[in-house]
């Protein structure tokens, strides 16, 4: 597989996380192959060249990332398989993993990978899980290109779905917890616009202030805990209703799925 600037990127499935995937990589000026049968093809993207089928994807990529649903994911693999050669095929669903994807396209060469939606921002949390036939050079070039649309790192296999019902699952955790705090916020009189703007630049700064001055959650909480204060009032509320224990539960339902 060619490294560096002349690898060539090839997407298959534009739906939202294709999508988000897409735009994340062409913004960051790397050019990308798609095939989408929903895509209006009088539709440009910068960067980006339209290919009428999936085989014709593969043909001109180098590593293919496959966004489709699972249940058209075995009609895809089999669409492209006399094509993939030595072609890295990288898979971004769990339902499918390494021995699956043999089964139909043979001892090629393989990387599970989960992003997330924040990837139309750059800020997408990715976890990807290359097979033993990666090379080192290749599993860190590749880490590099899907850094340009967030922050990338490598998961072991046992931890793959545990990875993925986290970080897979977290944004619409996220897009809840934000939208319940804003409407209590509008049942005492702020408007939801002004709401949701200022709830939701505090949860991005919470979360800047956990990862740059590498402090456990719960001290950082502690500092904002004043002895009969507000804050702890609406901790104890948060308590009393379960919060972590029904956050626990989510992770693990869908693993258990």
């Amino acid at each position: 597989m060619r490294l560096g600037d002349k690898m060539k990127i090839g997407i298959i499935g534009l739906g939202s996380m294709g999508g988000a995937i897409l735009k994340g990589l062409t913004q960051s000026g790397i050019e990308v192959n798609f095939h989408s049968p929903h895509f209006d093809k009088n539709e440009k993207i910068r960067n980006a060249s339209f290919y009428e089928s999936n085989s014709l994807v593969v043909k001109n990529s180098d590593l293919i990332i496959l966004t489709v649903k699972p249940n058209v994911y075995r009609q895809v693999l089999e669409e492209i398989k006399d094509f993939v050669e030595d072609k890295i095929i990288v898979s971004v669903t769990s339902k499918f993993g390494f021995e699956e994807l043999r089964q139909i396209l043979g001892n090629k060469r393989f990387i599970q990978m989960m992003p997330n939606t924040p990837a139309l921002v750059k800020e997408s949390m990715t976890g990807i899980c290359p097979d033993q036939s990666i090379k080192k050079e290749e599993v860190e070039e590749i880490i590099k290109l899907f850094n340009s649309f967030g922050k990338t790192v490598v998961i072991k296999k046992e931890d793959f779905l545990t990875f993925e019902a986290v970080c897979g699952c977290l944004p619409a955790f996220i897009y809840v917890i934000i939208e319940a705090l804003a409407d209590g916020a509008v049942l005492n009189g702020m408007k939801r616009d002004e709401a949701y703007q200022y709830i939701s630049q505090t949860v991005l700064g919470s979360a800047k202030m956990i990862l740059e001055t590498k402090t456990h959650p719960g001290i950082l909480k502690d500092k904002v805990t004043t002895p009969g204060g507000s804050t702890i009032v609406g901790i104890k509320s948060l308590e009393d209703s379960g919060i972590r224990g029904s956050l626990i539960d989510a992770i693990c339902n869908i693993i258990n799925r």
